[in-house]
């Protein structure tokens, strides 16, 4: 911090106090769902409006020392911060009580500390201390690998305290790393990778015409991949004269295909499917290899790793989620109901918006917290 510069004077004054009045209004929010008979006041550090406040002050004390310090402080303690944040993270699994399935709260005295919390944000403070180098550039391999394990390894070990909600905020960096050059292909994979496998968990239990092991899901994202690898091949593969034998090939295939179903025997589209996807990949592999086309064989990987993918979502729904885990997107997809388990909180949500209405019934009236229908009364 330069000599004579006015702090007080560079910050953002209205943010500040909206800052301040959603942090207010929380705090009254988290009174009036977990207050009981027993708590004296809001005030009362035994109870969670009491140390929300602690939490509060605690906050504000330290916004005002990061305010106050020098930058260079956090430049320079940005990489020993990770790695002690990597080292607490390791240890909180092995540490930490099992709390409802989750190993990610350190116990301090009346308090616990969640240090996945503390690594989102340690995690930007490593990112900008690596990209703001001078010589760095996110535009080869060796920079993308190094971004990309910095955020992956605290990500995967919260993964392993079970904290899945924690580790997917970390996906968000995709849109900072964006702006910064990341190629937009790589957050449309992303988006990708989420649609494809919500088709085949959302449609897999769907049979096609009456066909043993013919799955709906599958064979949608199969096409769904197809129709993406086509459009790719139109966008990278331009001065390509051919985009029309992959586009028209399958009409003709489904033709045959479904007159042998018809006619003769009963016949699995998705095997069909999966057979356009493999001779379209390969057709593309070799008009890649015989004419040095380095983007015709970028988006035949692609087609071969969605093809890929789209075959082991149903083996990663089923062996590699928890029960909790995959019980909670059957609910999200509408393939389950669950009210007194999973779906008990959504339940009780619709019920208190629909009771309270437009205005609601009033600071501390509220009928699901009041008379303990949830829960955790203060965060569900």
């Amino acid at each position: 911090m330069s000599r004579g510069f006015n702090v007080l004077g560079a910050v953002d004054r209205i943010a500040v106090l909206l800052y301040l009045l959603i942090a207010f209004f929380g705090w009254l929010n988290i009174y009036g769902a977990s207050v009981t008979e027993e708590q004296l006041s809001i005030f009362d550090i035994g109870c969670r409006s009491g140390k929300q406040m602690l939490w509060m002050g605690v906050s504000f004390a330290v916004a005002l020392f990061i305010l106050f310090s020098d930058s260079r402080i956090y430049s320079g303690t940005a990489y020993f911060l990770y790695a002690i944040t990597i080292a607490v993270l390791i240890v909180t699994i092995f540490v930490a009580p099992d709390i409802k399935g989750s190993r990610s709260w350190l116990p301090l005295g009346p308090l616990r500390l969640q240090p996945a919390e503390f690594s989102k944000f340690i995690t930007s403070l490593a990112l900008a201390k690596l990209m703001s180098h001078p010589h760095f550039r996110l535009d080869n391999s060796r920079s993308y690998a190094m971004v990309a394990s910095m955020i992956l390894l605290p990500m995967l070990i919260i993964i392993g305290q079970k904290e899945t909600g924690s580790a997917l905020v970390y996906m968000s960096f995709l849109f900072m790393l964006y702006r910064e050059g990341l190629p937009g292909l790589v957050p449309f994979l992303a988006l990708c990778a989420v649609v494809l496998f919500v088709i085949v968990i959302r449609f897999g239990d769907v049979g096609m015409l009456g066909v043993e092991n013919a799955s709906l899901g599958l064979f949608c994202a199969l096409v769904l991949a197809y129709l993406l690898f086509v459009i790719m091949l139109g966008v990278y593969g331009r001065g390509w004269r051919h985009p029309i034998i992959l586009i028209l090939f399958p009409i003709p295939v489904f033709v045959v295909a479904f007159l042998v179903h018809l006619l003769l025997t009963p016949v699995n589209f998705v095997y069909v499917m999966a057979g356009i996807v493999a001779v379209a990949t390969v057709y593309s592999m070799v008009v890649a290899l015989v004419r040095w086309r380095k983007n015709f064989l970028l988006v035949a990987c692609f087609l071969m790793f969605a093809s890929f993918y789209c075959f082991s979502a149903g083996y990663i729904f089923s062996d590699v989620l928890q029960p909790h885990q995959q019980m909670r997107i059957k609910v999200l997809l509408g393939m389950a109901y669950d009210p007194a388990g999973i779906s008990y909180n959504t339940n009780q949500a619709r019920i208190a918006i629909g009771s309270g209405g437009l205005w609601g019934k009033g600071f501390m009236q509220g009928t699901q917290t009041q008379l303990k229908y949830v829960p955790e009364q203060d965060t569900d």
